[in-house]
């Protein structure tokens, strides 16, 4: 009897984690290649040298691999343990600003464009890749966002709702720079453009949010 080849063999357990990179790499690649719709479990599996089986065992099937990658980046914004409690005006000008400055950087990614411009392309064909996008991947990002609002409303720095404040300091912060990223008529801002991005967005925020009547706490650098 025929031995299997290590591409044939289903990964063994110590082997697993490294399997399944591969195979979420695979999938993004054939997506971005081909297209959602067009790509096949069988194309993925082949490319990531693995069993149809071991694909459905490991990550499970297409739409299973597309929101593994998009939750694979959007962990990266997550609100690390260390991140500074926000509690007077300056403070929450340095978490807006890092935040935001965490978020272009991470979006402006050319692999993440690219998830932006698959679910666009494959609007009609395969709706399922915007809404694993924007469940998945936005959400993320306007959790994090909302959090560092409501512990600013909570600390008494700011009154409104944190959902629509996130809104707001989001277009200040992106302006027409993802419209532009998608379109391929702007090139993805370098480390330092991306902080006074970032910087400029959390101190025109805070103008246009002033600190509320009987506040007592100090007004740092982006409560101007």
């Amino acid at each position: 009897m025929a031995v299997a080849s290590r591409a044939q063999r289903p990964a063994e357990r110590g082997d697993e984690p490294a399997a399944r990179h591969r195979i979420l790499e695979a999938a993004l690649r054939a997506f971005m290649e081909n297209g959602y719709a067009a790509t096949s479990t069988l194309e993925i599996a082949t490319r990531a040298r693995v069993s149809k089986r071991e694909l459905y065992a490991l990550v499970g099937n297409k739409q299973d691999m597309l929101i593994a990658c998009i939750s694979a980046r959007a962990k990266r914004l997550d609100l690390s343990a260390d991140f500074p409690i926000v509690d007077d005006r300056e403070t929450l000008a340095q978490a807006l600003a890092a935040f935001g400055a965490k978020l272009v950087r991470e979006v402006s990614d050319p692999a993440v464009v690219a998830v932006f411009r698959l679910a666009i392309a494959e609007a009609v064909r395969a709706p399922e890749v915007a809404e694993a996008l924007q469940s998945t991947g936005r959400r993320a990002a306007r959790a994090a966002l909302r959090t560092i609002l409501a512990g600013a409303r909570a600390a008494g720095l700011l009154t409104g709702r944190p959902a629509e404040l996130a809104e707001q300091f989001s277009g200040l912060l992106w302006g027409d720079l993802m419209i532009n990223l998608l379109l391929g008529v702007s090139q993805r801002p370098g480390p330092r453009d991306i902080a006074q991005r970032a910087r400029e967005a959390a101190a025109a925020f805070l103008r246009l949010h002033p600190l509320p009547d009987g506040a007592l706490t100090g007004a740092g650098p982006g409560g101007l």
